[in-house]
């Protein structure tokens, strides 16, 4: 039996998760340090042998979008899970744990955020060169939803 624990313990500790590596520390933070909407698209997978943080995700466009945070996420890390945090993180699309049923139903009848006269205003000149008065008024208060909803999901 030891002898196969010292073969868990060393393959853990290759992949990050033994008792030298970050691995328990950042998935224990994870939500944490990136909130949920970043948590249901993306989950630490393992770490580099050079200490990168390999994290998978739910599409392209996720892991595109999150390299792009690479920066934010690093600090995020480093204040809620400290010495675990990694120097780098890669994003690639990967295989994402199950959500439990509270997740799945959490934001099932979330309302769309209102727009403020912030985004009405923004949204008005953006659609301000559609000569069509109701395809212009249709997309202007498309595209207010739609700058409030960016507005009220971002993370950072």
């Amino acid at each position: 039996m030891d002898r196969l624990s010292g073969e868990v313990a060393r393959e853990l500790t290759r992949v990050g998760g033994g008792p030298s590596g970050g691995m328990p520390r950042l998935v224990e933070t994870w939500v944490e340090a990136v909130g949920r909407t970043i948590a249901r698209n993306a989950w630490p997978a393992r770490i580099g042998r050079d200490g990168t943080l390999h994290v998978a995700t739910s599409s392209s466009s996720w892991a595109c979008e999150l390299q792009q945070l690479e920066a934010d996420i690093l600090r995020r890390l480093r204040a809620t899970a400290a010495a675990a945090a990694p120097e780098k993180i890669r994003f690639a699309v990967g295989r994402l744990p199950e959500l439990g049923l509270e997740d799945r139903d959490e934001n099932r009848y979330e309302r769309a955020p209102e727009p403020g006269p912030d985004e009405v205003e923004r949204a008005a000149r953006l659609a301000a060169v559609i000569d069509d008065d109701e395809l212009r008024n249709l997309v202007a208060k498309a595209a207010a939803q739609s700058l409030a909803k960016a507005a009220s999901s971002r993370p950072f």
